[in-house]
């Protein structure tokens, strides 16, 4: 899959786009990149915001210690920014992260979570909805077909060029998940066959997004069947 399929999500909001509070503060909302759930909230000065840009984690100004705080510097329980972006007003931040480790200082994933019990520090969610990024960067592929694009190409190729990558993806995860099954019945290490498959599959799924826009199907409908399907006595 070519590294235009990899979405960098990241929009970077300059200390000068944004209206500092009189305190020379804004907040910053903190939102899970994996399932869009909100973390925790804390504030930010122009030094915080520079130095979450140029470091890529996420820090904050201590209205308490009055200085600069890296999220997770005691704790090891970091943010790692995905993306950030300013409200309608200019005057507060939503910070997208990967969240290593639960975020409160409580133990629970988020400062939101009440119950103290940490169960939520685990979510089952597999971060499905940044499919809907790469969704995007194909759709617009789609739509204005710019020179050189790998996803270009497929598209102009029409169903065969695409419906043969997704043929081609479909065999290659077999054989990689057949590789897989034979380190384990080995004892191997599967570290390097689990990372195969993982790519193999990655591709398999790009390139079937990239054949439902050449026909001109969304995913959505994909998803409606699927619904459909969970829904009927016996089904998934």
């Amino acid at each position: 899959m070519s590294d235009e399929a990899v979405v960098d999500a990241t929009q970077q909001a300059e200390a000068g786009d944004v209206r500092w509070g009189s305190d020379g503060l804004v907040p910053g909302i903190v939102q899970s990149a994996q399932d869009g759930r909100v973390l925790m909230l804390a504030w930010l000065d122009a030094e915080a915001l520079a130095a979450t840009l140029a470091t890529g984690e996420v820090h904050f100004h201590s209205r308490s210690r009055s200085r600069l705080w890296r999220k997770g510097e005691t704790s090891g329980n970091v943010l790692r920014l995905r993306s950030l972006a300013l409200d309608c007003d200019a005057d507060a931040l939503l910070i997208t992260v990967d969240a290593v480790g639960p975020t409160c200082h409580r133990g629970e994933r988020s400062c939101f979570d009440s119950d103290g019990t940490g169960a939520a520090a685990a979510p089952a969610d597999q971060g499905f909805a940044w499919l809907e990024l790469l969704w995007a960067t194909i759709a617009a592929r789609a739509d204005a077909r710019p020179a050189g694009s790998y996803t270009t190409r497929l598209l102009d190729g029409g169903v065969d060029l695409a419906g043969r990558k997704v043929a081609e993806e479909a065999t290659e995860v077999l054989l990689a998940a057949k590789n897989d099954e034979t380190a384990q019945a080995a004892g191997a290490d599967r570290a390097e066959t689990q990372a195969l498959l993982a790519g193999e599959a990655a591709d398999l799924l790009y390139h079937a997004l990239v054949l439902l826009a050449e026909r001109g199907t969304l995913p959505s409908a994909v998803l409606d069947v699927l619904r459909e399907r969970q829904g009927r006595p016996g089904g998934r």
